[in-house]
């Protein structure tokens, strides 16, 4: 609706703002004007624009950047199928892993923060990998994947240590070219079959933190299985991204 002096109101200027977005006008990991230059725009006052701003930034539209101004953080949804794991596919232009081939076929940089640790696995994760409780014997690598400085999802995956111990997949600084499938394949454990849990659920505290999003969101959880010719579960991965980016696409046979 429009004011009694026909100025827009928040509702009318997270639309506008948001239409720029969509249509690429602020490309993502772009910054938005500042609030003073939107008021002028509008013909409004900075409050009414920052109204805007936080009903933009629930729907994971923007996220303010202390120091820096409102960056843009939608992104095309992301679709997830069987057609992202092929080795060419994770393996095309030096890429790590499936997840930098789909951000660079929408021009923006794929960006990895890593850390491994050897630790014990949750218990229906040692159920999977088939391993006895009560030590440390998984390599656990987690990862905060962003494009463009945009937080994007969070793995874990859950590897046996007689696997890799002491393999390139213990070390956070490693280029993985292919990702973890192909270095699995390298080391002798080359994944022919998986199978994936899908869950739609809010985010922990700290899960929104690390996604920089609105409590109020809901996180897609992913619990992936690897395994190899033989049967054997040789990684599971976890993820955790915004529902609300992901297209969920599988195909099955049908008797």
């Amino acid at each position: 609706m429009i004011d009694r002096l026909g100025k827009p109101n928040f509702r009318q200027i997270a639309h506008h703002l948001r239409r720029d977005i969509l249509d690429g006008r602020h490309p993502p990991g772009t910054l938005l004007p500042p609030e003073p230059e939107l008021a002028q725009r509008f013909g409004v006052s900075r409050s009414l624009v920052n109204r805007a701003l936080q009903l933009l930034a629930a729907e994971g539209k923007v996220t303010a950047r202390q120091g820096r101004g409102t960056m843009v953080t939608w992104l095309p949804p992301l679709l997830h199928s069987p057609a992202r794991y092929p080795r060419e596919i994770r393996e095309g232009q030096e890429a790590r892993g499936a997840f930098d081939a789909e951000i660079r076929a929408l021009g923006l940089e794929p960006q990895h923060e890593i850390t491994t640790e050897r630790a014990e696995p949750p218990e229906h994760i040692a159920e999977v990998l088939r391993l006895p409780r009560g030590r440390p014997n998984c390599l656990v690598r987690r990862r905060r994947l962003l494009a463009s400085r945009i937080p994007v999802r969070l793995n874990a995956s859950w590897i046996p240590l007689e696997i890799a111990g002491g393999s390139t997949l213990e070390d956070p600084s490693a280029v993985l070219v292919g990702g973890i499938k192909s270095a699995l394949a390298d080391l002798g454990f080359k994944q022919v079959a998986a199978t994936e849990r899908l869950m739609v659920r809010p985010p922990s505290d700290a899960e929104a933190i690390a996604l920089e999003i609105s409590p109020e969101r809901s996180v897609l959880d992913i619990f992936h299985v690897g395994r190899t010719a033989s049967g054997r579960a040789v990684e599971v991965t976890t993820t955790v991204t915004p529902a609300d980016n992901q297209i969920v696409e599988h195909e099955f046979r049908l008797s």
